[in-house]
């Protein structure tokens, strides 16, 4: 039986031992690597920002104009994604992650010595291939990013640990870029400041590496193929083995499609639309990353700790939303002169436009942190960062297609808050297609909405449900939105055996229709419909997935445990998995439920937010299972 906690985990590192995922930055297994990649991340845009700022203000370079710096050295960092990802996929999958880590911040040093030279000369060419190779370590350290986290973090922790490591990196983008700026334009040594800080922040993140634990290789009689367009195929071929993975990957790199758009338009937008200067344009950069870096942090206590993919179509929702009423907002400004900072805020038609702004970014932290924590949880740990070199490489493409996209749009014409109406409207369309490609976030948004809103939901013994193999769950049945709750209480999707009648009702029977839910009925009113539904329960346990059961047969009439029948014993026959009691409690009276006799006649019975909860009892052995002791123990929970 595997529980909650990951066999690769010491004892000392049960999600119990800490509070929340702040506590997580108080331990070896991700303080040194957090701070390493967070030191990583400023120092590209601290590089970044400082050689575009000179280009543009300090410089002048007749082959490489200002309005073609920004473009020219955004396209050399992406580069690298497009032609190495493949490779750095494998690197990190054969060998031991510490030590690829290690080798990048080693390289980081080097190109930083290369760069400070740059600085120092002002030689423009040197700094252009500090910026390629840049996009080089940043290449070789995504996979191995977000590969090392589900190797030192269980299932529990994914969430916490991705939206730490997400608010992180826009922190320092945010930091290094206000530094680079703040830095390169201190009169006559600016850029030896710069050239000193991006050694020093090299050298900080090699020694925040040193201090992090082995990850060991997950393949390493894997083969490298050093042909990229190959590989990069066949990374691809790999991500689609998981179609609800592929499908994600996809949703990760539309988010960056989306993001893209706001963050190459907000100088022109500042200075176009808003009519601010500078510091305004570096204001809008500040309330987008705070956004993001909130929504990324609220998706522990939102989840619950969990991987809750449910997050992923809340966050789309308010992506467009937020998106569409920031043309609303900023169509109508009344031109102006040139604001500066504290006459930009003063403005109340401003509050508008930097609200919707954080909102979005708030809710694009929702989206995507969920995601990557369901690519790390669901890929099959021998080829895991490959999987993530397939999404940087889609990244890198929905990328450089949200710039060409941007393009062609204001080229035909379009405005700026033009163009963020397009991108809105289009997150709308794009999140629908997927959620109905992909239906187990729409369901999980469902249970997300239900355990919130309609109920109070409370969950108690989660640890015991598995987070991987196959097991059954037996839980009793009170409503007809009992296979919802126990959707939302598990990290892994449940195949509910499920009464065929239900599913002639309105909207559930086509939410468990969407859910793939097994219809029966019982063997004497129709034994074809009875005998096929144990013959798909028996694939769901082949194919090692969570299978969930009402014993009862029926809802219960009165409230009462009944008995319950011995369909799980036919089941444990063929295979002998756990078997994990659950006990629904308080939902007796509900709306869902029979307690007048009929269900769903009186939708405000008992209000809203009415408390109801789950406990999850320890796993049984096949063996020891029988209908009666079944029964017995979900008796006991119902009673705790």
């Amino acid at each position: 039986m595997t529980t909650a906690a990951s066999s690769s985990l010491p004892e000392s590192a049960s999600p119990h031992d800490h509070p929340n995922q702040f506590a997580l930055l108080g331990q070896r297994r991700f303080a040194p690597f957090f701070w390493t990649q967070f030191c990583g991340a400023a120092n590209d845009n601290l590089f970044k920002f400082a050689f575009t700022v000179m280009v543009t203000y300090q410089l002048e370079v007749a082959w490489l104009t200002p309005r073609m710096a920004g473009l020219v050295i955004g396209a050399l960092f992406i580069l690298p994604f497009v032609l190495f990802s493949a490779t750095s996929g494998q690197l990190t999958d054969k060998f031991e992650k510490t030590r690829v880590i290690r080798a990048v911040k080693n390289l980081e040093i080097a190109i930083m010595l290369l760069a400070g030279w740059g600085f120092w000369t002002a030689s423009v060419p040197a700094l252009l291939s500090c910026v390629f190779l840049m996009g080089l370590h940043s290449t070789l350290f995504g996979p191995v990013k977000y590969a090392y986290l589900p190797q030192h973090l269980d299932e529990r922790e994914l969430t916490g640990g991705n939206g730490m490591v997400e608010m992180g990196t826009f922190v320092a983008i945010l930091l290094g870029q206000v530094a680079g700026g703040l830095l390169v334009a201190v009169p006559d040594v600016g850029r030896h400041c710069v050239a000193g800080a991006c050694l020093a922040v090299a050298l900080i993140g090699r020694m925040a590496a040193q201090a992090i634990p082995l990850s060991p290789s997950t393949d390493p009689n894997l083969r490298i193929n050093w042909n990229p367009a190959s590989e990069t195929w066949r990374n691809l071929k790999l991500a689609r083995e998981d179609i609800v993975v592929f499908r994600s990957l996809l949703g990760i790199s539309w988010m960056w499609f989306f993001g893209a758009v706001f963050l190459s338009q907000f100088p022109a937008f500042a200075k176009e639309v808003l009519h601010g200067d500078e510091q305004v344009a570096s204001l809008l950069l500040v309330v987008f990353s705070v956004g993001i870096g909130i929504g990324s942090l609220a998706c522990e206590m939102l989840s619950r700790r969990h991987v809750e993919i449910g997050l992923v179509p809340l966050g789309a929702i308010g992506m467009s939303v937020f998106a569409i009423d920031l043309y609303f907002a900023s169509r109508a400004l009344p031109p102006a002169t040139p604001l500066g900072l504290g006459a930009f805020v003063a403005a109340p038609a401003h509050w508008r436009v930097m609200a919707d702004l954080a909102l979005l970014s708030l809710f694009a932290g929702l989206y995507s942190v969920p995601m990557y924590a369901l690519v790390q949880l669901r890929s099959q740990p021998s080829h895991r960062a490959r999987i993530i070199a397939a999404n940087n490489i889609l990244n890198a493409f929905f990328m450089i297609v949200s710039a060409v996209g941007a393009g062609v749009l204001l080229k035909a014409g379009f405005s700026i808050p033009q163009v963020f109406l397009v991108v809105g409207v289009l997150n709308a369309i794009v999140a629908a297609y997927i959620f109905l490609l992909v239906p187990e976030y729409l369901l999980r948004f469902v249970a997300f909405v239900l355990t919130r809103i309609v109920y109070r939901f409370r969950v108690r013994g989660d640890e015991h449900l598995p987070t991987s193999g196959a097991a059954i769950l037996v839980c009793n049945h009170v409503s007809f939105v009992d296979a919802v709750l126990l959707m939302s209480a598990s990290p892994r999707p449940i195949r509910f055996i499920m009464d065929h009648r239900i599913f002639k009702v309105p909207l559930l029977g086509w939410l468990f229709r969407l859910a793939k839910a097994i219809p029966i009925a019982p063997q004497r009113e129709d034994p074809a419909l009875y005998a096929q539904a144990f013959e798909r329960a028996r694939q769901v346990l082949a194919e090692g997935d969570l299978l969930g059961l009402f014993p009862e047969g029926a809802l219960t009439p009165d409230g009462e445990l009944g008995e319950f029948k011995g369909g799980v014993m036919k089941l444990l026959e063929t295979h002998p998995v756990p078997v994990v009691p659950l006990a629904l409690q308080n939902l007796w009276g509900s709306f869902f439920s029979r307690v007048e006799g009929a269900a769903m006649r009186r939708p405000f019975r008992r209000g809203m937010f009415s408390a109801v909860g789950l406990v999850v009892g320890r796993p049984f052995a096949p063996e020891a299972v029988t209908p009666a002791a079944l029964r017995e123990e979900v008796g006991r929970l119902l009673a705790c």
